[in-house]
């Protein structure tokens, strides 16, 4: 873990109830994991901490943009995101993080940092294919897709496929 971080939630003094919290990310959060993925970020978390007296339940808000490069043209562009998650803390005798759902603390632990399930919900809130909104709506002017575009093949009927041409015939 990492005991300078700012993403740390200290549960210890916390009576039994809900409990808020709200951090803030940037790119120097994402550069501190060496991820140099997204050009500019800026996402609001809220926590919401349920303290029962055996677990925690926590529920990740996270809402904001991420500016990224288009994975066809490689424009940067601004990707809004907005996610929910939930994690339950548990304590054991030993710690183990195994589960996506599921995080085991030890007994006697007063604190959670939260730095690592931020980084992951933030990059897994994006689609795996980032394709600009300008290319999707055909509004983007861009030399990379005149290039796709000239190399689309053409379509030709003269260059039909003859045996396709004669099962055709069996469908009559």
């Amino acid at each position: 873990m990492k005991p300078n971080s700012k993403y740390k939630i200290e549960f210890a003094g916390l009576k039994i109830g809900n409990h808020q919290f709200n951090f803030k990310v940037d790119k120097k959060f994402f550069d501190r994991f060496s991820f140099s993925d997204f050009n500019d970020v800026s996402v609001n978390i809220d926590i919401d901490l349920t303290k029962k007296s055996t677990l925690l339940e926590l529920n990740f808000i996270l809402e904001g943009r991420v500016n990224v490069n288009c994975d066809l043209t490689n424009e940067p562009f601004e990707h809004l995101i907005k996610h929910e998650a939930a994690l339950v803390v548990k304590f054991g005798h030993e710690f183990n993080n195994e589960d996506d759902e599921i995080l085991v603390l030890p007994h006697g632990e007063h604190k959670l940092y939260a730095d690592q399930y931020i980084f992951e919900l933030i990059v897994l809130s994006l689609p795996p294919k980032r394709i600009h909104p300008g290319v999707e709506d055909g509004s983007l002017k861009s030399e990379i897709l005149e290039i796709l575009e000239d190399l689309k093949p053409k379509e030709n009927s003269n260059l039909a496929d003859p045996r396709w041409e004669q099962l055709k015939k069996f469908k009559k």
